[in-house]
């Protein structure tokens, strides 16, 4: 037996129960390359990317009406080789005045390594609070981005969304993309597509 009785306790409290405050998350992220951390080599062919992009696009589905929307996306990093996405969009009515908030959307985009060094091949994770999540691979053509879905992943009240290609480009200075969609027993077909300057970095 232990001389002292606490250590044969299983369940006596951790270590850390009564340690001290945490200081704030030390690490530095940025979507602006002239201050925060240094990008990583291996992101180097995505450096057109990193930033703040708003604007507007079009949506619309074989099932929905079309609709009018602003967007709004953020890419940064934090020194690591992986790209975080933030994105965030709200619809627009004939006057170009909100109307309601719109998709949410997170996700990481990261270079295919050969070694140390960075393909043109990409694997994209793709999240919304709706339930759903996407994995894509894809390529890196010059300022061009190509995704197509290996597995999509939903939670039981989710959308059935089984499906999806994404074409990103930088198109003198602005974001342009196109998406499609399978979904609700359609498939593949166009979804959303917009164009975003950039605001920031």
């Amino acid at each position: 037996m232990s001389a002292n009785p606490s250590d044969d306790n299983p369940l006596q409290p951790p270590p850390w129960l009564n340690a001290p405050p945490v200081d704030p998350y030390p690490y530095e992220e940025s979507h602006d390359l002239r201050v925060g951390p240094k990008l990583h080599p291996t992101l180097d062919g995505l450096l057109p990317y990193i930033g703040v992009w708003r604007g507007r696009g079009r949506g619309g589905y074989p099932t929905i009406e079309d609709f009018d929307f602003a967007q709004e996306i953020r890419i940064s990093h934090d020194g690591r080789p992986f790209l975080f996405y933030e994105s965030r969009a709200w619809i627009l009515d004939e006057q170009s005045q909100p109307v309601r908030p719109a998709g949410r959307e997170v996700g990481w985009w990261r270079p295919v390594l050969d070694g140390e060094r960075a393909t043109d091949e990409l694997e994209v994770l793709m999240m919304t609070p709706t339930g759903v999540m996407e994995l894509y691979l894809g390529r890196r053509t010059g300022t061009q981005v190509e995704l197509v879905t290996d597995a999509v992943v939903r939670t039981s009240t989710a959308k059935e969304v089984t499906a999806g290609h994404r074409l990103f480009g930088i198109v003198e200075g602005a974001l342009l993309y196109a998406q499609e969609m399978a979904a609700v027993g359609q498939g593949l077909h166009p979804h959303l597509s917009a164009r975003l300057i950039r605001v920031g970095g």
